[in-house]
């Protein structure tokens, strides 16, 4: 019994370090491939932040650094040339956006054409809880049964004597 209990203490203590531990070895994906690395390492690392920036069209939840999609390697591929060239940082990327809309950036601006991506979440929020709170209020308002009128009293009492053994 006791070699069980000590097995048992080893068994969680291995899991708790696996999984205390797994943080640690997870790394952040990239999709990069190694033909599409500049030679230059600044521009590589200019690359790689304005990339971290973009969002891949394709899967709306990646940034093209981490997207395996077609589009996202030409927009990877766009980015270095674009720098290559001399472009600035905010040159390439206000050059991306205007071909694809602010869509493109995970991290929009706050202007009218955006108002919509910030404030629709906070929109929907408020009116799925105005539309709890009137269903809860207009439903606790019903909950009050109307009094038995005298006739309907009587009928009652008359049932429940019938019913009594």
């Amino acid at each position: 019994m006791a070699d069980r209990r000590a097995f048992a203490a080893r068994l969680i203590g291995a899991l708790l370090a696996v999984l205390l531990l797994a943080p640690l070895l997870a790394t952040t994906a990239s999709a990069v491939e190694p033909d599409e690395i500049a030679a230059d390492p600044a521009i590589e690392a200019r690359a790689r932040a304005i990339s971290k920036g973009l969002r891949c069209l394709v899967c709306q939840n990646e940034s093209i650094d981490e997207s395996n999609a077609e589009l996202a390697r030409d927009l990877r591929l766009l980015v270095r040339q674009r720098l290559q060239a001399g472009d600035s940082d905010q040159a390439v990327t206000a050059y991306i956006v205007s071909r694809y809309g602010d869509f493109v950036l995970l991290d929009p601006p706050f202007k009218a054409a955006t108002y919509a991506l910030w404030l629709g979440p906070l929109a929907i929020t408020a009116f799925a809880f105005g539309f709890v709170f009137v269903f809860y209020r207009r439903r606790a308002g019903r909950s009050e049964a109307a009094p038995l009128s005298e006739d309907d009293e009587r009928r009652l009492a008359k049932l429940i004597d019938r019913n009594d053994p």
